[in-house]
């Protein structure tokens, strides 16, 4: 039997309120009075730490990120050292993955990964993942064959209770990418971080009018083809 996914979109976010937010969801869908959820939001600039995060991938001290607008929250996620602001579309995917027959947290990651690049596809962006790596980078085989750092567009990390899953993943949008020199993104030293607006620059025919709009509306339109 299928299983409704509902969308919803909130505009702009503090994280900790997004995780309360996250964490009553978990509860509703784990004793069935809520169904599968993707929020759709953004976040006030913020660095999360996941289970596996290592300071050294801080490149500034906590006080000294506070003092530029940065909160620091430790997360039950996995993954690395991640930042949010404004120009990235944050989705949080909470839902049942043994109801849905999948428990199995790589394939549900894959799942993730897939929807993202139809998303991007459908914005005119070429993207693919990459071999070892979890996230969705710009597919160039020009920089490739030339040996330039590859370019990552979407981070994903996903916690689990149970078999219910959340967080999920952040799609780089209009947000300027030099505002990762903060950090080591994902502990990955041999990435440069991109946005849809950058790329889309170069390819100014695919190039949409309200980018941020468009973006929300392609990823909740992968995911509910996904989810189905």
């Amino acid at each position: 039997m299928a299983r409704a996914l509902r969308v919803e979109h909130l505009g702009l976010v503090p994280y900790g309120e997004a995780l309360e937010l996250q964490e009553k969801r978990v509860e509703a869908v784990r004793a069935g009075s809520a169904p599968d959820t993707l929020f759709l939001l953004e976040h006030p600039p913020v660095i999360t730490l996941g289970r596996s995060a290592r300071r050294e991938n801080l490149r500034l001290p906590v006080a000294e990120l506070a003092r530029r607008g940065f909160a620091v929250h430790e997360v039950a996620r996995g993954g690395d050292v991640t930042l949010h602001a404004p120009g990235q579309l944050v989705g949080y995917l909470v839902c049942d993955l043994a109801a849905r027959g999948v428990p199995d947290v790589h394939r549900w990651l894959r799942g993730i990964e897939a929807s993202l690049l139809a998303a991007l596809g459908a914005l005119g962006l070429p993207a693919a993942p990459r071999a070892g790596w979890t996230g969705v980078f710009v597919d160039d085989p020009a920089a490739d064959a030339a040996g330039l750092a590859p370019r990552k567009i979407a981070s994903i990390g996903v916690g689990l209770r149970g078999w219910t899953s959340w967080h999920g993943f952040a799609l780089n949008v209009t947000l300027d990418p030099h505002a990762f020199d903060v950090i080591v993104p994902c502990g990955l030293h041999a990435v440069r971080m991109t946005s849809l607006e950058r790329e889309l620059a170069t390819r100014p025919e695919a190039a949409p009018a309200d980018l941020d709009a468009r973006a929300r509306a392609a990823a909740a339109a992968a995911f509910e083809a996904w989810l189905a």
